[in-house]
């Protein structure tokens, strides 16, 4: 049997998820937690992750899966696959584990995980952050992360579309 690479170990399901929290709670750790589509990753993806990284020690990021997106944002997405897309967040140095929901929102996930900080984009109202009445209700915190101006998955699926409409390759 061969070794799992290190981006293979970073990716969890949710079984093994709960446990390694569990773990880490035990050991005084401070687990972040995000979540999305990230599709067709940029820089603001990244920027977002390095950002929700420095809030606490661990940081725990899941993603939607290809069902999932497709309920969200209609049945032109993802233009990644599932498999694509978690392999590349667990590439990034800033994610310690990645896992993948099929559900519209990641509550439950959250309730397994039990994330001492919750964080979303500031483009999220405080309100309707999924997760936000669990995680301070256990004295977590809620945090809104301010985004990168003019960087989106929308926006580059449009550039692309207008840039190479009508053209042949």
């Amino acid at each position: 049997m061969r070794e799992k690479t290190s981006l293979e170990a970073k990716i969890k399901n949710l079984n093994a998820l709960k446990k390694i929290s569990i773990r880490l709670k035990a050991q005084g750790k401070k687990i972040v937690f995000t979540n999305g589509c990230f599709d067709l990753l940029h820089y603001g993806h990244v920027k977002y992750l390095q950002d929700a990284k420095k809030k606490g020690d661990i940081l725990v990021v899941a993603v939607n899966s290809d069902l999932s997106v497709k309920k969200i944002k209609g049945n032109n997405r993802p233009v990644v696959n599932q498999k694509d897309r978690i392999r590349t967040i667990a590439a990034l140095e800033s994610v310690d584990y990645v896992t993948m929901f099929n559900e519209n929102t990641p509550i439950e996930v959250i309730k397994l995980v039990r994330p001492d900080i919750l964080v979303k984009g500031a483009d999220w109202d405080e309100n309707s952050i999924v997760g936000s009445d669990f995680v301070l209700g256990r004295r977590g915190k809620v945090c809104r992360i301010k985004l990168i101006r003019g960087r989106s998955t929308t926006g580059l699926i449009n550039k692309i579309a207008k840039t190479f409409r009508n053209k042949k390759y």
